[in-house]
């Protein structure tokens, strides 16, 4: 029985998928996020992100823009593109100013742009939580 209740609980966990390729600043995040009782995967490039985004299909991405092999907005404009990548929340979380971002972005749909440097770990939590409606 015990097992049947932590797979639903398992089951109904909100997803995050961090795309940042930089891994200490990634695995803050996941650590963040994972205490704060959210399933979270990662990607460290564009890429990969992709990918990881088809399967794992989360509720909510926190995408960097500046990665190797595919930055973030080419990642966002590939997800944009499909179904299953239409509609998830998309927060950019990056140290390039909102000026120097690409104009695309907006167009992409995101919903909030962070400058990485400039909150705190718990205050992106609060904001990735204003995202999906979370109290």
């Amino acid at each position: 029985m015990v097992i049947i209740c932590s797979l639903l609980y398992h089951q109904s966990m909100t997803k995050i998928a961090i795309i940042e390729d930089d891994p200490v600043i990634s695995q803050m995040y996941r650590f963040k996020f994972e205490a704060s009782g959210f399933e979270v995967q990662l990607a460290n490039n564009g890429k990969r992100g992709i990918e990881m985004v088809k399967v794992f299909q989360p509720d909510l991405i926190l995408l960097d823009l500046q990665m190797p092999e595919m930055n973030g907005a080419d990642a966002l404009e590939i997800i944009r593109k499909n179904e299953w990548g239409k509609n998830i929340p998309v927060i950019i979380l990056t140290n390039m100013g909102e000026e120097e971002s690409p104009k695309k972005l907006r167009a992409l749909g995101i919903h909030s742009y962070i400058v990485k440097a400039n909150l705190t770990p718990n205050q992106v939590l609060k904001r990735v939580q204003e995202a999906l409606n979370i109290t």
